[in-house]
């Protein structure tokens, strides 16, 4: 490991280590397994009489700048890592910041658009309708009088992140190297995923991308709204989108919740996600309630797609299989599930993991649909996994904050909004999508021809298996099987082979026989060939009932 001695990681190294010195003798390390670092003689260090609160961590990382406000939303999807006290505080982290003057946003929307503002813009208001830590929105008119939304990234944010993660990367490689955490969950590996994210964030014509990419998925949804991006108004640090006139779902108060149809709303919101998430692969990450707006005509307006995940078919077959087990009460399904979707360690132990989800899985059934959250089920599933030695994949992660957060806005809507049982309603239509949704013209195309190059390299094949055959080539390599079975098994094949070879001699003998006249005459015909259908027959019976009574089924 290599320490850089810039003024700028050296500063982030105090504030680090000064994180790590308040917070490292509460039960916020005890729970991690870092009790070992920087203790040399491995003894516990001793506990302050009272913990600090889980919250003040959340405020600490808020006051250290954008990318710890990030890794804080972060930490808050892994109870893996931290106790639940510390991810329920970070869950509510709010990058919420005072706005930079005008002037930059100004000169960097011109800069990026290679025209003065009043040139771009009929109108454009100074003062932001919303800031954060990357970038804040300023609400602006087109030309020809369109309502936009413009998103203006912060100056010099892209430098000073990267250089965070940077002091980061070398922390990373430190605790991998001296603590038994990071060598169970491997923190290069998870910072070089974040900072994979964070840079993507940062692009927004990768944002561009998504709202064109989710407006497209759903666009059947007519009570489900996407601003779609202005392309020609569009660059890596500016972004301009349709304007979407409406309140936050948290803001709302008694009478206008009275006004709206939240169980209708609240359904038609977790059917898109479903479709995102089950059918798409491609889902927003972040739908906090703070992030859908109930429009002006009583709509779902999703905002801010600079966090999305994508799933693989698989993984998106295996969360299905999950999901339904858990809402049926199915726990051992949903352990073999996530096992399968799952890298298992040396140390994995499969019963003591499947006894936890059906733990889970049945303290939940007793619950009231209040009382029910398919995303915390989901988090702690993850957690018992790395528990018992799985690496789970990292998708799972940001899939489980997802459905905590849309448990959270579907609540918001409709407190009795019940997620289980849309997902038990929606499983046929969500099945029938998946396997209409891979049937393409593409695809059936590539069928064709694959079932082509099958067929006309068939003959060749089959006559190399012969000619190995014929040469006695052909070898067989078994694992795992008893061999004092298989060696029953096939000499059990070869008597039933040669009782049935002698069966079939005596029948064509006593074919045979019957056109010879002889004196013995049995029904008559000759006696002979009767004897020897007899036997064939009385042969047959025996063998017939031997398999059907003695056989060993699997």
């Amino acid at each position: 490991m290599s320490i850089s001695f810039k003024p700028s990681h050296l500063a982030r190294y105090k504030d680090i280590a000064w994180l790590l010195f308040k917070y490292g003798r509460t039960e916020l390390v005890d729970a991690a397994g870092l009790e070992d670092t920087g203790n040399p003689n491995g003894h516990a260090v001793p506990k302050p009489a009272a913990s600090p609160e889980a919250k003040e961590l959340a405020i600490d990382l808020e006051k250290m700048g954008p990318v710890f406000i990030k890794i804080g939303q972060l930490l808050s999807t892994r109870p893996d890592l931290l106790p639940v006290p510390f991810t329920e505080a970070l869950a509510r982290l709010q990058d919420k910041v005072a706005p930079f003057p005008f002037e930059e946003v100004e000169k960097i929307v011109s800069t990026e658009l290679g025209m003065r503002l009043s040139r771009a813009f009929s109108s454009f208001d100074p003062v932001p309708i919303s800031a954060a830590s990357l970038g804040q929105v300023h609400h602006a008119a087109m030309r020809d009088g369109r309502p936009v939304a413009v998103k203006v990234q912060r100056p010099g944010i892209r430098e000073k992140m990267v250089d965070d993660l940077d002091s980061l990367q070398e922390v990373a490689e430190f605790f991998d190297h001296h603590s038994q955490m990071g060598k169970r969950y491997e923190f290069e590996k998870m910072l070089a995923e974040f900072r994979k994210t964070l840079l993507h964030e940062l692009d927004y014509r990768l944002e561009s991308q998504n709202l064109r990419t989710l407006g497209a998925n759903l666009a059947q949804f007519k009570r489900i709204v996407v601003p779609q991006p202005i392309e020609d108004y569009t660059t890596s640090r500016v972004l301009t989108m349709e304007y979407v006139g409406g309140h936050k779902i948290t803001t709302l108060g008694p009478l206008a919740k009275m006004e709206m149809d939240g169980s209708e709303l609240a359904e038609e919101l977790f059917k898109a996600y479903l479709k995102q998430i089950l059918v798409d692969g491609f889902f927003h990450a972040d739908p906090h309630p703070g992030n859908i707006l109930l429009t002006d005509d009583s709509s779902i307006a999703l905002i801010d797609l600079g966090m999305v995940g994508r799933l693989s078919p698989r993984l998106q077959e295996s969360l299905l299989l999950i999901l339904l087990a858990v809402s049926e009460g199915r726990g051992e399904d949903a352990a073999d599930q996530m096992v399968a979707i799952s890298e298992k360690k040396d140390e994995f132990d499969q019963k003591a993991f499947t006894r936890l989800v059906v733990e889970l899985v049945g303290q939940n059934r007793g619950r009231t649909l209040q009382q029910i959250s398919m995303g915390k089920i989901v988090l702690e599933m993850n957690k018992m996994a790395v528990d018992s030695g799985v690496r789970v994949p990292m998708e799972m992660a940001t899939l489980a904050k997802t459905l905590l957060n849309l448990d959270e806005a579907g609540r918001t809507l409709d407190p009795k909004f019940d997620p289980n049982e849309s997902i038990r309603s929606n499983a046929t239509s969500i099945m029938r999508r998946r396997m209409t949704s891979g049937i393409t013209t593409g695809s059936l195309y590539a069928g064709i021809m694959e079932a082509k190059e099958l067929i006309r390299h068939m003959p060749g094949k089959v006559s190399k298996i012969l000619d190995a055959v014929a040469n006695n080539e052909i070898k067989i390599a078994v694992d795992a099987l008893d061999e004092t079975k298989l060696m029953s098994g096939f000499q059990k094949v070869a008597n039933r082979i040669t009782v049935g070879l002698v069966l079939a001699a005596l029948i064509i003998g006593a074919a045979l026989l019957m056109r010879v006249e002889t004196p013995l005459k049995i029904f008559g015909y000759p006696g002979m060939a009767i004897i020897l259908f007899l036997i064939a027959a009385a042969g047959g019976i025996i063998l017939l009932l031997q398999i059907l009574f003695y056989d060993e089924r699997p």
